[in-house]
């Protein structure tokens, strides 16, 4: 059930991501990008889980994403 979640936070992430960094991406490549960023946000971002709540998962997750496409773009070229 977990990795279902994970699935569906990355992917709603990943859209969120896509759309603020103006990105055009395919279904799966915007999933990645969500599932990776959510890792990476969820292990930067521990700490305001604490003070925030369930929210800030996904904030971190948003966050990782944007990172991961900004990195992306940085070195695709």
């Amino acid at each position: 059930m977990g990795i279902i979640v994970l699935m569906v936070v990355g992917a709603a992430a990943g859209f969120i991501a896509t759309r603020l960094m103006r990105v055009e991406a395919d279904i799966p490549t915007t999933m990645f990008i969500g599932v990776a960023g959510a890792l990476i946000g969820g292990l930067i971002l521990r700490t305001l889980t604490t003070i925030m709540g369930g929210m800030a998962g996904f904030v971190g997750a948003v966050l990782g994403a944007m990172l991961l496409i900004w990195l992306w773009q940085r070195y695709r070229r």
